[in-house]
């Protein structure tokens, strides 16, 4: 280099044209001005860059034949020979080294040959030019891919033994992600929850023993699994370690978590941006697929239609589906039937409630949990003997006396326990069943442990003659209409719950559908209005404050 400047430097104080003392190096054309220079260079200049360009196409021929020998013709000819081009770069800069460039037709190929080929890439270049040079990969937008899509749907797709196919020589590994070969995998990621925290107990055992063998087991009987049960029950818990116990057991399944909420925004936006293909390409190529608060999909057909679709895929290939709901497939109001068909085909299982022991189970379990990372953080301070580090433990009877109040909800629960931790750490006071009474008053009275909307439409459904489908449903004969109007009324009067959550729970009804129904029966009562129906023995009639006062008397038994 510093003989072929000085050349230079030389030529140019001459005039003169001394092309012969810069040698061919298929480096000089680079490093000249791009300025246009006196007469007498021209001869040098065209003369080291018919060199240049010479040297270079030999040398971006022979690393095309290396790279052939190392791929084999036919991978070499789809990814490469079709779709790629190659160019020597020599950067201007004195300190910058010389580089091979790849183009490519779009981001796609460029992330697929640089994840599966840099290596025989860096290689070849070794081989052909005797030196290491990096190679950086663009996308050309004057590229044209035709090229590369029509090789590709010419050459024969080949069937392993071991079930995969095989393209252009190139064998996918069982761990690649068949929706875009460049995205992460989620097995490499994990969720919050494990099935390790999981308490089970009578009232979850049968949902947590179908999922250990579908995370056991590459196809499982229980397909799809449909987790049903009230709020703060451990329906996501269950779902996130599923999926985290499935990618241990499992590193190559390919799988992917995510709420109906969010696979409905995807929609929405892959809609927007008309990248429908890509969305469906990323939701139905998986090996299992997690959807929690499926009920969210009702009252938007063109989203169930869409997961319809998803999930015959998906159920076709033998891959696994799990969802979760807060009411059963059939409780659910505006899902349709053909969703509602294939939920029930395969294991519907419902969480219930968790009784005494395992309420007090996961108290303890919490404590120690919140407990943990309190002595961490005292650890990590070096004053674990100071009066303000984490007080003992808590002790059986609070334990006791919170599992014993609070039976609905597994947050509450926790709620409840860490109200009462969070006071002994701010006040540094022990924690004792006094205290724990006294901090939890209010909030155990503000709880409802006793009823529950499901125990008041079954009680309602009962009297009437009809099922909690026909309530949750649209149905507007008059049977159907008193018992949704009767079950919104008591579910507003025993419960805590708002209008909203009342509709929601009721078939996705709007809350001003549950006001409308609260009045009526409000009116009724005040003239104790004769009441009317057809129930499953024939005609009945009875008054308003008869049929309140049956009901309220069967839920509370």
């Amino acid at each position: 280099m510093q003989a072929r400047d000085s050349a230079r430097r030389e030529a140019l104080r001459d005039g003169s044209s001394r092309s012969n003392q810069t040698g061919h190096h298929g480096e000089a054309s680079a490093d000249f001005p791009k300025a246009e220079s006196p007469s007498a260079e021209s001869p040098l200049r065209d003369n080291a860059a018919q060199d240049t360009h010479a040297s270079q196409a030999t040398q971006i021929e022979a690393i095309h034949k290396a790279l052939a020998e190392k791929l084999g013709e036919q991978t070499y000819r789809i990814w490469f020979k079709n779709s790629a081009t190659f160019s020597l770069v020599f950067p201007e800069s004195g300190g910058a080294r010389e580089y091979l460039k790849i183009s490519v037709p779009n981001l796609f190929v460029a992330n697929w040959v640089e994840n599966h080929f840099l290596h025989q890439i860096q290689q070849a270049v070794l081989a052909a030019t005797g030196r290491n040079l990096k190679v950086t990969f663009a996308v050309d937008a004057g590229h044209s891919a035709d090229s590369f899509r029509s090789s590709v749907l010419r050459e024969p797709i080949e069937r392993q033994p071991d079930g995969t196919s095989k393209v252009g020589g190139y064998v996918p590994s069982a761990g690649a992600d068949r929706c875009l070969p460049t995205a992460k995998r989620k097995t490499g990621k994990r969720l919050e929850l494990t099935l390790g925290t999981f308490v089970v107990g009578p009232s979850n055992e049968l949902a947590y023993n179908a999922a250990k063998q579908i995370a056991r087991e590459q196809r499982s009987p229980f397909n799809p699994l449909f987790v049903h049960g009230g709020y703060g029950l451990g329906k996501t818990h269950l779902l996130q370690g599923m999926c985290n116990e499935v990618s241990a057991k499992r590193p190559t399944c390919n799988w992917l978590y995510l709420s109906a909420e969010e696979f409905a925004n995807r929609f929405v936006l892959a809609l927007k941006t008309k990248k429908l293909e890509t969305f469906r390409q990323k939701m139905r190529q998986t090996d299992l697929l997690a959807i929690d608060d499926i009920h969210f999909l009702a009252n938007k057909p063109s989203t169930q239609e869409e997961f319809l679709h998803t999930f015959n895929t998906i159920n076709l290939a033998g891959k696994q589906i799990i969802l979760a709901s807060d009411a059963h497939p059939k409780m659910i109001g505006q899902l349709s039937e053909k969703l509602v068909s294939r939920f029930i085909s395969g294991m519907v299982v419902k969480i219930e409630a968790p009784d005494f022991q395992t309420r007090c189970q996961i108290c303890r379990q919490y404590a120690a949990r919140v407990y943990g990372k309190s002595a961490l953080s005292v650890r990590d301070t070096s004053v674990a003997s100071r009066k303000d580090a984490p007080r003992s433990h808590v002790s059986e009877s609070v334990i006791r006396y919170i599992a014993e109040n609070l039976r609905s909800s597994i947050r509450e629960l926790e709620g409840a326990l860490l109200k009462v931790i969070a006071y002994s750490e701010l006040q540094n006071e022990k924690i004792t069943l006094p205290m724990a009474q006294s901090v939890l008053a209010e909030h155990l009275e503000r709880c409802d442990p006793i009823v529950h909307v499901c125990d008041i439409e079954s009680a309602v459904a009962t009297y009437f003659g009809v099922t909690p489908t026909n309530i949750h449903s649209s149905k507007k004969n008059k049977t159907v209409s008193l018992a949704r109007h009767f079950s919104m009324y008591l579910a507003r009067k025993l419960t805590k719950m708002s209008s909203c959550e009342i509709g929601r729970f009721m078939g996705n009804k709007n809350h001003a559908t549950v006001l409308l129904a609260c009045k009526n029966i409000e009116d009724m009562i005040r003239q104790n209005a004769q009441v009317q129906w057809n129930g499953p023995t024939g005609n009945r009639v009875a008054k308003t404050k008869t049929i309140l006062a049956h009901l309220e008397q069967t839920i509370s038994a």
